[in-house]
């Protein structure tokens, strides 16, 4: 009934991904959200809110509220800026950073268990896809 609906399709999608990123993602005691932001950050030191909602496509109180919880779960800090007192830069915490291996490594591993599923001509080909779509619709 659905099969050439965007929204139906990505929605259910979505769902059976984020199954996935969940069960993985839950062994370290984090959401797939605070996973792909503590990420960004690990990747990307002394960032802002900012280019965590740019870099990630969320919007900026979304980005927010996850480091605000990254930051309950001693996993990221923040530290004002030197030249201008209204910005804060997010760092990751050496708990943070004890993070950065294991879950880039779990997260390639997901990306490979999928790819398999579905062949990697389909994966690569959807993914740049689903790029396409969201920068027209953006």
């Amino acid at each position: 009934m659905f099969d050439h609906c965007l929204y139906f399709n990505s929605a259910a999608l979505a769902r059976l991904v984020e199954r996935e990123w969940t069960a993985a993602y839950a062994r370290f005691g984090l959401t797939p959200a605070q996973g792909f932001v503590l990420r960004v950050v690990l990747a990307s030191p002394g960032c802002l809110s900012s280019e965590v909602s740019d870099i990630l496509t969320i919007a900026r109180p979304t980005a927010t509220r996850l480091i605000d919880s990254l930051s309950e779960k001693k996993l990221v800090e923040r530290r004002q800026g030197e030249s201008d007192g209204r910005e804060w830069y997010v760092y990751p915490t050496r708990a943070g950073k004890a993070l950065d291996g294991p879950i880039n490594h779990v997260s390639a591993e997901i990306a490979k268990a999928v790819r398999a599923k579905v062949g990697p001509e389909l994966f690569e080909s959807a993914v740049a896809s689903m790029h396409s779509i969201r920068d027209a619709l953006s």
